[in-house]
């Protein structure tokens, strides 16, 4: 339905979507390209106030049920006034966790029916889906240890142990491997820059576009 392209960053805690987000929207700005950056939970004023619903607070302040139909409220906010309309007007959107991170999430790792899942995602996508899913892969422990080393607020997620992010872990995995088309894995452990220039690669491959060097 878009003639824009949708992409969207995967992975655990601490995996370096942020900073790979930064790096590739600025070298899609340097390239030419029309680029909404954006994330999730959040990405409009409602969605955002979800999220701090969500993302801050005890750990058991929601169970993962509560969760999965907060952040289905947030997307269908996220989806219809942000992603969608700038996809129609032919910009790339480049986003911070989308649907995989609530199958992964509430799913595999807060044991929610996948199928269940699905079928509220499916009412909330409006016919968008990402044209490529970046999966940041990151075992863990080291992903854990380096969330340590920032201060943020918003941790309630990581402060969920390493049982929970073990099984947050194999859920993307699940995930790249159900969907090859789609999802790209890419290995998190290398350099800032490395990272960055597999990612660019697979853009080019699939979309001509000319990327300088990282910086």
């Amino acid at each position: 339905m878009s003639c824009g392209v949708f992409i969207t960053l995967e992975g655990c805690e601490g995996s370096g979507k942020s900073t790979q987000i930064r790096k590739l929207v600025e070298g899609l700005i340097q390239s030419g390209v029309d680029v909404v950056k954006t994330r999730e939970p959040g990405g409009t004023p409602s969605a955002e106030l979800i999220r701090q619903l969500v993302v801050s607070g005890d750990v058991g302040r929601w169970d993962a049920i509560s969760e999965l139909l907060m952040m289905c409220a947030a997307r269908n906010e996220h989806v219809q006034h942000l992603i969608k309309p700038a996809l129609q007007e032919g910009k790339w959107v480049i986003c911070d966790r989308f649907i995989d991170s609530t199958v992964a999430y509430q799913g595999y790792a807060g044991n929610v029916n996948l199928k269940v899942i699905e079928a509220l995602n499916a009412l909330v996508l409006h016919d968008v889906r990402p044209d490529i899913t970046f999966v940041l892969d990151l075992p863990p422990e080291e992903g854990l240890e380096r969330t340590l080393r920032r201060s943020n607020t918003e941790n309630r997620f990581e402060s969920k142990g390493l049982e929970f992010h073990q099984k947050l872990y194999e859920g993307f995995k699940a995930i790249a491997e159900q969907e090859p088309d789609r999802c790209v894995t890419i290995d998190a452990t290398q350099s800032i820059n490395a990272v960055q220039v597999a990612m660019r690669n697979v853009i080019t491959e699939r979309f001509d576009i000319t990327f300088g060097k990282p910086e």
